[in-house]
């Protein structure tokens, strides 16, 4: 009798010990755009004992989390008793399309990753593709497939300086236009595009509050060409 009252009490004092040593107070998250972090953690942490760094590490143990839109995986950490770690591995998104009543998200190669009812305001709408169909996981069945490759530059041109373009437009000879809120911005062909998307970076906080056509297709190294006119209300 004695021997079990030993065991429970030292059962009893295990679980007391675990519970204060490793009861999980501080959880960082990296890499995450499309999601907050309260999003992330609640996608982790799933049911009560997630607060337990023991039962966490066990639970994704050689294990990374899948299947969650717009994310290729996450993966846990175990930084100390009381700290964890959750990396997000995002898809690489260029852009997206609406279709059908859907936004169909593409990569840099221009292959569907992602279908989803709402719209994305980490990423661009694109425009001006002309296309007959769409399958999830292979590349949009446009006659320029060079396009996606224009379609980055321009996206991380945009993140470079800071800017944010609600919409990409192609016409039908591919040239570019940009739309930030009541600002087209008319870019041309992807000549000087570097250029261009440096001096927007200076030339539309000063129309911030207007509408109107902002013309750069002229734009290159000996005039820089740049036209504005406002749309009158």
């Amino acid at each position: 009798m004695a021997i079990v009252i030993t065991v429970l009490i030292a059962g009893v004092l295990g679980v007391i010990y675990i519970r204060d040593n490793y009861t999980i107070k501080n959880i960082y998250v990296s890499g995450n755009t499309h999601y907050t972090n309260e999003e992330i953690i609640d996608m982790v942490m799933t049911d009560k004992m997630c607060d337990n760094s023991i039962y966490l590490s066990l639970k994704y143990r050689n294990k990374s989390i899948e299947g969650v839109p717009f994310i290729e995986k996450m993966s846990v950490e175990i930084v100390s008793p009381e700290t964890v770690r959750i990396n997000v591995y995002e898809k690489a998104v260029a852009g997206y399309i609406s279709y059908l009543g859907r936004y169909m998200y593409f990569d840099r190669d221009g292959i569907v990753v992602e279908s989803s009812l709402e719209a994305s305001s980490n990423v661009p709408e694109v425009l001006g593709l002309s296309f007959n169909y769409v399958i999830i996981h292979e590349k949009l069945p446009v006659e320029k497939q060079e396009v996606f490759e224009e379609i980055l530059d321009i996206t991380q041109l945009l993140s470079k300086y800071n800017l944010h373009a609600n919409k990409i437009f192609f016409d039908s000879e591919y040239n570019v236009y940009l739309y930030f809120d009541g600002i087209e911005v008319s870019i041309g062909t992807k000549d000087y595009i570097d250029e261009k998307i440096i001096q927007l970076q200076y030339i539309l906080p000063n129309l911030e509050g207007k509408s109107g056509i902002l013309e750069m297709k002229d734009f290159n190294e000996d005039t820089k060409n740049v036209t504005f006119e406002e749309k009158k209300q």
